[in-house]
């Protein structure tokens, strides 16, 4: 086990992004404690565990699927959806690059 996986700058600030709207309201109500830890800890620079980066690539491994639905992109109605709130708490497209990078 390493001493642990530091997020590179660009994670930092998608974290940052999602914490914003998490407290804005954003994130719906099926949010879990999980996401808005995930997204604290990404947007504080906090250095992740091998095990939370096995989280990380798992999740986006399962929810790569929701990118497709209403509201994921930028200009589209209902951005950011409760979905693109959570992929961004998970460290969005940056941090779905970053874990894939990480071998465990």
């Amino acid at each position: 086990m390493s001493d642990g996986h530091t997020p590179p700058k660009g994670v930092q600030q998608v974290g940052k992004r999602a914490v914003g709207w998490i407290e804005d309201g954003k994130a719906g109500r099926n949010f879990t404690d999980v996401g808005r830890h995930r997204a604290h800890q990404l947007a504080d620079g906090k250095a992740l565990s091998d095990a939370e980066v096995k989280k990380m690539q798992a999740y986006f491994k399962r929810h790569k699927v929701d990118k497709a639905a209403d509201g994921f992109k930028r200009g589209t109605k209902g951005f950011p959806s409760a979905g693109r709130v959570a992929w961004d708490a998970w460290g969005g497209d940056a941090g779905e690059r970053w874990v894939r990078g990480i071998d465990l």
